[in-house]
């Protein structure tokens, strides 16, 4: 139904529209007595194996909703409701601030992708607290964190340190998110030194705090094997709990749609199915290179079951989606479950 009815009048609309329109329409809807009980029962599957302990959390499912869905930690119920397993949310940044010009993202339906070029708009980290304050109980929420625009690069890590210690009484685990393709001169801050000197100031922090949260570091998946190998032996210094690979890329190689159409865009971060090949490469070499012992959320181009199942089997621990969830539905989340419990019961046979 929805591939077929709702989404081709979805996708009439321009995107950025279209997702305050699917957000009010959620609110309204699940606000209506007893819809949210039907709608969970119809997009949530329950079960011992579909459960993941990841860095001292207990995860009921392992699909979550990726980054940049959920910017102002509005819509954490709601998206709970629709039967993911944890909600992260952001980027978050100090200040409020507006983003990149519209029109800033657009779809590429002959690939299933998206380009946005955002800017971490947000209403910035003030707003996050008291969304945050008032989230359901027994949902896992991760917060990503970033710089606001117009903080210079060698001031970000106070821009970092101001968010996680805003934010550390009310998310369960967070995300240094340095590899964002929409905020100019941001990938600098992946070299050593810029990414040094902000871990250590939130790992310092979180030392000095009665609770421990994790901290998690997206990476791009444009990065080359050496600053891949760079990153990592950053996390080992500072002891991350874990990777998030991948962040959107600004590669545009091997895509469907037209040429002139592509540069008519713009510049921006493509996710989606082109995506894909490269996310589970970085996940399979990330799982190689730490001995499958450094957690991975693998997110990035999953758009079917098997994409899910082999992100998995490539060492992901845990897996996000973003534009699959909006190219394939509600039921997405539920059908990647079901794959996956009823691969995981197969191993039992």
């Amino acid at each position: 139904m929805y591939t077929l009815l709702l989404r081709p009048l979805l996708f009439c609309l321009k995107p950025e529209p279209v997702h305050h329109l699917v957000a009010t329409s959620l609110k309204i809807a699940l606000s209506i007595p007893g819809i949210r009980i039907i709608v969970k029962r119809l997009t949530t599957i329950s079960h011992p194996l579909l459960e993941r302990e990841v860095f001292g959390l207990k995860f009921p499912s392992p699909v979550g909703l990726a980054a940049g869905f959920d910017k102002n930690a509005t819509l954490i119920s709601e998206m709970a409701s629709l039967g993911f397993g944890f909600i992260e949310v952001g980027t978050v940044t100090p200040l409020p601030q507006p983003g990149n010009p519209k029109p800033r993202s657009f779809r590429l339906p002959k690939d299933s992708a998206l380009i946005n070029r955002m800017g971490f708009n947000n209403q910035g980290l003030e707003s996050a607290i008291n969304q945050l304050k008032k989230r359901p109980k027994g949902v896992i929420v991760g917060g990503n964190i970033g710089k606001n625009t117009l903080t210079l690069n060698e001031d970000a890590a106070k821009d970092y340190a101001e968010v996680f210690e805003g934010l550390y009484p009310f998310v369960d685990y967070f995300v240094v998110n340095v590899s964002c393709p929409n905020i100019a001169n941001l990938g600098a801050l992946q070299e050593k030194d810029g990414l040094n000197d902000i871990l250590q100031t939130i790992v310092e922090y979180r030392a000095l705090q009665p609770v421990y949260r994790p901290i998690l570091l997206k990476v791009s998946p444009d990065l080359s094997n050496e600053q891949l190998d760079q990153q990592l032996e950053s996390v080992k210094t500072f002891a991350i709990d874990g990777i998030i690979a991948t962040n959107t890329t600004r590669s545009r190689s091997e895509l469907a749609t037209n040429t002139i159409d592509i540069d008519a865009i713009g510049n921006g971060g493509l996710s989606g199915k082109p995506l894909y090949d490269r996310s589970l490469e970085i996940v399979r070499q990330i799982a190689v290179k730490t001995q499958g012992k450094l957690p991975i959320i693998g997110v990035g181009g999953i758009m079917s079951n098997q994409n899910a199942l082999d992100m998995l089997e490539a060492g992901a621990t845990l897996i996000q989606i973003y534009t699959g969830f909006i190219y394939n539905g509600p039921l997405f989340v539920k059908s990647i479950n079901r794959a996956i419990l009823s691969h995981e019961l197969s191993k039992l046979k």
